[in-house]
């Protein structure tokens, strides 16, 4: 396990934790269509989903710390990105929450693609998003007041 410091360096020599050293030029370059995320920023992402589903499922850090047999505080670094988990540890984790490893490190990205397919999985949403190019702007003001007012009355009866 990886703890993150406080200032981002490396305790022995501190040296910044981001900086990659250059490859040596015999290395082969490895050619990527999207930019990989660095350590940190994968880290927050895999945090910000523990927390998310840790949160969802209702259970607490201590609860989540008994589930996978480690300290409460080890989750808790986990969910403030100060402790990045190894794959052992991510699969669990996995585990412990009752999820695949892959839901907790995806990107929004890939979050944001199953929240679509979730709403065009509904027929009658489906059918509306079809006849959205269509309209023209005072149609589309119109159905987006409905909507609104229609979500506003449901929540005043809930």
């Amino acid at each position: 396990m990886q703890y993150r410091t406080s200032n981002s360096l490396c305790r022995r020599c501190h040296k910044p934790l981001d900086i990659e050293e250059p490859l040596p030029s015999f290395a082969p370059q490895l050619v990527t269509s999207q930019p990989v995320p660095s350590t940190a920023e994968a880290g927050l992402q895999v945090a910000g989903q523990v927390r998310e589903i840790r949160r969802s499922r209702h259970l607490s850090q201590r609860q989540l710390a008994g589930r996978m047999q480690v300290p409460r505080t080890y989750i808790s670094k986990i969910e403030n990105g100060k402790a990045i988990p190894t794959l052992g540890s991510l699969e669990r984790l996995a585990e412990a929450l009752d999820v695949d490893v892959c839901q907790l490190v995806r990107d929004t990205r890939s979050r944001r693609d199953a929240e679509v397919a979730a709403i065009f999985a509904d027929p009658f949403l489906a059918e509306i998003a079809a006849q959205l190019p269509t309209l023209n702007q005072l149609q589309r003001t119109l159905l987006y007041g409905a909507v609104r007012d229609a979500a506003a009355g449901r929540r005043r009866t809930a």
